[in-house]
C-alpha cells in the first residue's frame, strides 16, 4: 500500500496530464466510455509503478502507460473491430461573432477534420494526437511510442499526406487513401 506522501506526489505528478491522456486514449480506442475505463486502468498501473518513476516529464511517462493500456486493451476486447470515434463536442470550434452560418461551417470542418483523422491508420492516427493535439517533442512522442525518433517522423509525414488528401477531396467524397 503506497504511503500518503506517495500519493500526494503521485497526484501532484500525474493528475495535470488526465486530459492528455484522456485524448489519447479517446483517439486510440475510438470510443469516449471506453477512454475513460482505459484512463482509470492506466492509473492504476502509473499508481503502482509509481516507485520507478524517477522524475522527469510527467506527463510523457503517463502517456507511455496510458498509451500501453490502450493497445492492451484493443488486443483483448476488439481484435480489429474498430468503433466509429463519437464526439458530440465540438463546441470548442464555435465562434463568439453569433453568426449562425459562420458557426455551421467551423462544425463541418471541424468534424471532416476529426473524420479524417479517425480514418487514419492506428499508428498514424497515434503520431498525429501526440504531435498536433498534445504538442510533444519528436523525441516525446518517441519516448512514449517506443519508437526511433526516424519513425515518428516518417509516420506523421505518411499520416499528414494522407489528411492533406482526404481534406482535399469534395465533402461526402472522401475516398480510402
Amino acid at each position: 500500500m503506497a504511503s500518503d506522501h506517495d500519493i500526494s506526489r503521485f497526484e501532484a505528478a500525474v493528475l495535470a496530464h488526465l486530459d492528455s491522456a484522456y485524448n489519447l486514449a479517446r483517439w486510440m480506442v475510438r470510443s469516449e466510455h471506453d477512454a475513460q475505463d482505459v484512463v482509470q486502468e492506466a492509473c492504476l498501473r502509473a499508481l503502482r509503478s509509481f516507485d520507478t518513476f524517477r522524475g522527469g516529464d510527467a506527463r510523457c511517462w503517463l502517456l507511455a502507460i496510458v498509451r500501453n493500456t490502450c493497445c492492451t486493451w484493443l488486443e483483448r476486447n476488439r481484435r480489429g473491430q474498430p468503433e466509429p470515434l463519437i464526439d458530440d463536442d465540438l463546441a470548442e470550434f464555435a465562434s463568439d461573432d453569433g453568426d449562425p452560418q459562420r458557426q455551421l461551417i467551423r462544425q463541418a470542418d471541424a468534424q471532416q477534420v476529426r473524420g479524417a483523422i479517425d480514418a487514419l491508420p492506428a499508428a498514424y492516427r497515434e503520431m498525429v494526437v501526440l504531435r498536433e493535439m498534445e504538442g510533444l517533442s519528436y523525441k516525446e512522442i518517441a519516448g512514449v511510442a517506443g519508437v526511433p525518433i526516424g519513425t515518428v517522423m516518417s509516420r506523421l509525414a505518411r499520416a499528414r499526406k494522407q489528411l492533406e488528401e482526404r481534406l482535399r477531396a469534395p465533402r461526402g467524397s472522401l475516398k480510402e487513401v
